[in-house]
């Protein structure tokens, strides 16, 4: 019809931060308090146990990784992936080039999955206030007694749930923290996240390295 507008479409896979994210500062000037990166590109199945398999799961899971799955809220490092901890018998495997196709064969006769790679958004924070923003969002003890380097947890911020954990330090000491929220309401918790991160100075950036 003329005059009409058609909306630009493509195939090609973005980011659902893609209008919010802009790279920079943001907030008070100065020295950034935070830092939020974006981390592109990775793949994110979640591996459920069947029904009465989940010590076949567990054993399927140490012979693949090397690793006692995730029992607990945790995070649990290997050579090629991350295990975190989703719910009772299931977790999440975080990886780059971590086909489902090759876990299905692993968990084939324990386990169900569920490709979560382009449903969920990771998020990065960083910094000297990392934990004085989060305070503001979560009701989880981010003291480092209290959740230390590989734990993790399944709660909500603002209202959003999302998935936290914590991964090892930088080389200065800073605490840094990983969350996996749904892409539908990644942007809404980014822009909130900024509004907690304004007083402290935020860089803001995205990157595709794990």
């Amino acid at each position: 019809m003329e005059g009409a507008s058609v909306a630009d479409f493509s195939w090609d896979v973005r980011s659902p931060l893609e209008r919010a994210l802009a790279p920079g500062a943001y907030g008070v000037q100065g020295d950034a308090g935070v830092s939020l990166t974006e981390i592109r590109n990775f793949d994110l199945v979640q591996v459920m146990a069947r029904r009465g398999k989940a010590g076949d799961l567990a054993e399927a899971a140490n012979a693949r990784f090397g690793v006692a799955a995730p029992e607990t809220p945790k995070a649990v490092g290997t050579a090629d992936a991350t295990l975190i901890w989703s719910g009772p018998d299931q977790f999440f495997v975080l990886s780059k080039g971590g086909r489902t196709e090759v876990l299905a064969q692993t968990f084939a006769s324990s386990a169900s999955l569920s490709d979560q790679s382009h449903a969920r958004v990771l998020i990065s924070i960083c910094g000297p206030k990392a934990r004085a923003m989060l305070a503001k969002l979560s009701s989880i003890d981010l003291h480092p007694d209290a959740f230390p380097v590989g734990a993790a947890a399944a709660t909500s911020m603002d209202h959003t749930s999302v998935t936290l954990w914590r991964v090892g330090d930088k080389a200065d000491g800073q605490a840094v923290f990983n969350l996996l929220v749904f892409a539908t309401f990644a942007e809404s918790l980014w822009h909130t996240m900024l509004d907690s991160a304004a007083e402290y100075g935020v860089a803001i950036g995205h990157s595709e390295e794990l």
